[in-house]
């Protein structure tokens, strides 16, 4: 059965997916759009990642726990965390980019707001410490970074850094949060951080960088009239759309050399690039008319790179 197009905005709206204009005010429902559902994906993918990296993991019920509770605290409460302060912070660009978002549209109060920031930090702190007593961790691994992801979060969004307005300082520290923060988390519940897997996921990271940078397309307009100096308004959108796909494809290939240069992931290596290839090919779509077709591209082609990630998290588990 067809949806309408009413019901597929508060859809959208509920996910916190651009173009969510529906008229709701129903207060659970603005929290929600608030805390842009759509995002915590790769967030709980990455837990899932690392959890395979460590060569920990059993399928027992409470390593499965484990990884359930970690999800929660890397999607609903710390992801949710960020999106809520970043649309806090971002409420004049928003007014300008997308008014119909529950704060420029005056749907829900500046102290509901705050209040949600509150609960869901102190949710998501007290998530993390304990994880680290329910693993019988000596040092509260998961809980530093989760303290470190949530001042990483603060200071992307917020004045005086507010580092989303430096490009790819900016564009960086997100794609970090995104792969490398919930990597780590998953890997410290059933193994050790070591330095390759520290190193890797922050060299996996620049990949983020150009998923970032196609997020930014929606907001050249308001980034602009604020003066933030976010890729596309630097180099232009056509030039920002070259320095995504090449940031991703640069960055996957060099994870894909380091897999096949270690001899015993020369297979993992080969299923990676075959995750690579589609990927540069959906890129075409994005090049062509950045502007329209950025939801487009990410739904195609993204697929491909989180399945990616995974691949590697298990050629390093089985080593």
């Amino acid at each position: 059965m067809a949806t309408s197009p009413g019901e597929n905005r508060k859809a959208r709206q509920i996910l916190g997916m651009r173009g969510a204009e529906s008229g709701e005010r129903s207060l659970w429902k603005l929290r929600l759009q608030l805390m842009k559902p759509v995002t915590w994906i790769p967030l709980i993918w990455g837990v899932v990642c690392g959890t395979a990296s460590s060569g920990g993991f059993t399928w027992t019920v409470g390593h499965v726990l484990l990884v359930v509770l970690a999800m929660i605290l890397a999607g609903p409460l710390l992801t949710g965390y960020t999106q809520t302060i970043n649309d806090y912070y971002d409420r004049d660009l928003d007014a300008i980019n997308e008014p119909y978002r529950p704060i420029p549209s005056g749907a829900i109060t500046l102290n509901q707001v705050r209040a949600q920031i509150a609960i869901l930090l102190g949710l998501g702190l007290a998530t993390a410490f304990g994880l680290d007593w329910l693993v019988g961790h000596p040092f509260p691994t998961v809980g530093v970074l989760a303290i470190g992801g949530s001042l990483l979060a603060y200071i992307y969004s917020a004045p005086p850094l507010k580092l989303k307005q430096f490009g790819w300082i900016g564009n960086y520290a997100l794609g970090a949060s995104y792969i490398a923060l919930p990597w780590w988390c998953g890997h410290a519940l059933f193994g050790t951080l070591t330095p390759t897997i520290v190193i890797l996921t922050l060299f996996y990271s620049f990949a983020g960088l150009g998923i970032a940078v196609v997020n930014d397309f929606k907001s050249v307009e308001g980034d602009r009239a604020l003066g933030l100096q976010s890729l596309p308004v630097v180099f232009g959108i056509k030039q920002a759309a070259w320095i995504s796909v090449l940031t991703i494809d640069v960055f996957q290939l060099g994870v894909f050399g380091y897999l096949v240069a270690t001899g015993k992931f020369a297979w993992y290596g080969a299923v990676l690039l075959g995750l690579i290839l589609p990927q540069i090919f959906l890129q075409r779509q994005l090049l062509a008319d950045p502007v329209a077709n950025d939801v487009r591209y990410q739904a195609s082609a993204q697929p491909f790179l989180v399945l990616g990630m995974l691949v590697t998290g298990l050629a390093l588990g089985a080593g």
